[in-house]
Parts: C-alpha cells; structure tokens; sequence
C-alpha cells in the first residue's frame, strides 16, 4: 500500500514512476477502486467531500515478455565493464572480454544478444596469436572462464534479455496526456527468481538512467 500511494502521489504531480513488482502486487493501480459503504462512512467522519478513487495510466513491461511489453538491450549498449562486473571476471579477465568488445568494434560488428558475444570469444580465442601483437596477450583460460560465465547467465534467461529491438530507457520518463506522470510496471515475479539477470536488468537500468540524467 505505501508503494502504491506513493506511485500514485508522484504520478499526480507529473513525475514518472518505475516500480519493480516483485509480488505481483500493485499492478492493481491500474484500475480504480470500488468505493465500499465503510470506506465513504470514514470519509463523511473526517468530512472529505468530493473524493473519488481514480485508474492510473500503467505501461506493464516483463523481461520475458509474459506480461507485458518485452525488456530488451544489446550486448554492446550494455558494454564491457559494465558485463565483466556482473560477470564477476577477475581483472584479467575483464581485460580479455574488454579486447574482445574492442577487436568487434574495430571491426565494424555489432554484438547483439549472448550467441554473438560467445561467437565473438571463441574467434578471438582461435586467433589470439593474431591479435597479441595489436592488443595484448589474450590467454585461453581467460576465454575459458568468459565462456563458462556467459553459459551461467544465458541459463538464467540471459538470452532472452540480450536482443533486439532493444529498449529506449526514455520511454519510462513520459507524461500522460492529462499530466499525470506515467506508471512503468515491471513484472518481476519470474525474474525476481533469477538473481544474475535480475541484477544484470538493474544495473544496465540504472547505467542508462545515469547516462541519461547526467
């Protein structure tokens, strides 16, 4: 209930809200309240007049696309540093995938979902001897460990987030077009399930909020 007044609080004065709705909980603010005998009763108590319980304007968004509009990024928005900690790599590591990001830009591909950034890993990994000289050592067990911590977070629903068309972050700072801030929903009740990607979506968000406010 505090959640859900004061989504509704920040919507009455414009301010887009985003709510992660782990519960499945408040999904009902998108739908006016039946006013009941006992709650006018208290109303006349405490002498409010004119009251009335409106429906709020509610996008509903789902990672898995269930219920509601499909949460998608690329491999190369949500970039190398911002993957290597979610990935937990070690600072090797992290370097390795950094080179791999860099040899894909350098030559012109865009990595879109896990399928092409494991593509990517492995044909860096097959000619590491050819890049050493441009970028630097690229050991095979770092490979190995991108590899093996890529596998973790497809399993985990990675490669379904991971793809196009992928998400503008604007879209949750919009207005309704009576002035109420809109209401973005996001159905967290399977996802919440899934730690590793359920953190990956919170950090790529938050990543995107910064570089949008900044």
């Amino acid at each position: 209930m505090t959640l859900k007044g004061m989504a509704e609080s920040f919507s009455e004065i414009g301010v887009p809200v985003f709510l992660a709705d782990i519960k499945g909980g408040v999904s009902g603010l998108a739908q006016a309240v039946v006013m009941s005998d006992g709650f006018q009763k208290r109303l006349d108590k405490l002498g409010v007049k004119d009251f009335k319980l409106d429906a709020y304007l509610v996008c509903f968004f789902d990672v898995y696309g269930k219920h509601g509009h499909p949460v998608r990024t690329t491999i190369s928005e949500i970039g190398p540093e911002l993957l290597a900690r979610l990935l937990e790599l070690n600072d090797t590591q992290a370097v390795v995938l950094l080179i791999i990001f860099r040899i894909a830009d350098d030559s012109g591909l865009l990595l879109i979902d896990l399928k092409d950034l494991r593509s990517m890993a492995q044909y860096v990994g097959d000619h590491a001897a050819d890049y050493k000289t441009k970028y630097g050592n690229i050991a095979a067990q770092s490979i190995g460990a991108i590899q093996r911590a890529l596998l973790k977070l497809e399993d985990q629903g990675g490669d379904i987030f991971f793809g196009e068309l992928a998400l503008d972050i604007k879209d949750w700072l919009t207005t309704a077009p009576d002035g109420r801030g809109m209401i973005n929903i996001l159905h967290c009740v399977e996802l919440f399930q899934q730690p590793l990607l359920y953190s990956t979506f919170l950090l790529w968000m938050l990543s995107e909020l910064y570089n949008l406010l900044l």
